[in-house]
């Protein structure tokens, strides 16, 4: 069944710096490499629940390696938000008050209410 697409337009980038392609304003190699290898553990992880639950494995056991591969995706969310915090957020908001910097307010406060979940 293919994804029911939202009818909400993606936020506008608060470091205004895209028009047609929303990327980082900069990101640190570290960061990249290390979310990167991150994300391919992660991935690991979940083939596993998935031979797990295929093969009918104990329910509790397969709930931890859920919780596992949950914190380890907040890991990558705490990275990227940092990355985020420091880079395209700054640069925004240090311009000084205008549209920029009322458009990444309003960008922190939806992350933060996505994330609070």
């Amino acid at each position: 069944m293919p994804r029911k697409r939202s009818n909400r337009a993606a936020p506008s980038c608060g470091c205004a710096t895209h028009a047609d392609e929303r990327k980082a304003l900069a990101v640190d190699p570290e960061v990249k490499t290390a979310n990167l290898h991150r994300l391919r553990r992660i991935e690991g992880q979940v083939r596993g629940l998935q031979k797990m639950v295929a093969e009918e494995r104990y329910c509790a056991d397969i709930l931890v390696q859920i919780a596992s591969v949950q914190e380890a995706l907040r890991g990558v969310s705490r990275a990227l938000l940092r990355n985020h915090l420091r880079h395209c957020a700054t640069e925004a908001i240090r311009k000084g008050p205008g549209a920029e910097a009322e458009a990444m307010y309003d960008e922190l406060v939806e992350l933060m209410d996505r994330h609070a979940r």
